[in-house]
């Protein structure tokens, strides 16, 4: 893999700079460009929204912030470190090896469009395996934590449950239980109800309310509830065609878009 280019300047890793930054990231897909001089910042603690039509890049941005993906081109900063790559003595940045990528994967935790649970394991099991096996925490350190986010969850009950015996909400909770097992800085939603039956999609969206509303967690989220969007974030962006087009707060995305774009995408989803 070739080098980065010459990044701009790291954002400074104070309790007052961005948690993460895209510093004119680019993805491509052979010759087609998903994300373009992508350029953004999320503050620390702040919930962001990325909303737009699909194939817009939004569902990228998350994949390359879990290291699922790399970038083409461009930097990737999350918490003044750069996420893919490491400095080298010239200053210059170079792709990082799995274990740095490992040292900054643990900041940020991801629930997807599919639970993603090990069908062969128990509820508690799914969620104590990676902070035993990853963060190194003792058995009974990780199952007190999981017994306090399936309590967080609803879940208290089917500790011992088998995914396979729990309905599609039900497993998308654990899911959201088993990321924030692994205490992260930054929690990245990709569609979480898109998955789910109509009638469960109310019930994961009110859990995900009370978490944005009780805990310091920063959140991106991918999403086309659009209500849900409304009341969780701080910041919305717009995008298209793998480029922010506008963003701004709820309020003005929402009553007040100002490119046509985005009013056409809210007027045909709203």
């Amino acid at each position: 893999m070739k080098e980065a280019p010459e990044p701009g300047d790291a954002p400074a890793a104070t309790p007052d700079g961005p948690l993460v930054r895209f510093d004119q990231v680019v993805k491509r897909y052979g010759d087609h460009t998903v994300l373009d001089r992508l350029d953004f910042d999320v503050q620390r603690g702040q919930h962001v929204t990325l909303i737009g039509p699909s194939g817009s890049g939004k569902t990228t941005i998350l994949r390359l912030l879990m290291t699922l993906e790399r970038v083409s081109d461009g930097v990737i900063w999350v918490d003044g470190d750069p996420l893919t790559h490491v400095q080298g003595p010239d200053g210059r940045l170079r792709p990082a090896n799995e274990r740095h990528l490992r040292q900054v994967r643990r900041k940020i935790g991801m629930v997807f469009q599919q639970f993603n649970l090990f069908p062969n394991m128990k509820v508690l099991q799914n969620i104590i395996e990676a902070p035993v096996n990853v963060l190194g925490l003792s058995k009974d350190e990780a199952e007190a934590r999981a017994r306090e986010l399936l309590e967080l969850v609803g879940l208290s009950d089917k500790i011992d449950a088998h995914p396979t015996q729990l309905s599609g909400g039900q497993q998308q909770r654990v899911a959201i239980a088993r990321a924030l097992a692994m205490r992260p800085e930054i929690l990245l939603l990709d569609e979480v109800t898109s998955a789910l039956d109509p009638e469960l999609v109310a019930g994961v969206l009110d859990l995900l309310r009370d978490i944005a509303r009780s805990t310091d967690i920063t959140m991106l989220c991918v999403t086309h509830e659009m209500n849900f969007a409304r009341d969780i974030s701080d910041r919305v962006l717009m995008f298209n065609e793998g480029r922010v087009i506008e963003q701004g707060s709820p309020e003005k995305i929402f009553s007040a878009p100002e490119h046509e774009r985005t009013r056409e995408f809210l007027s045909a989803i709203l």
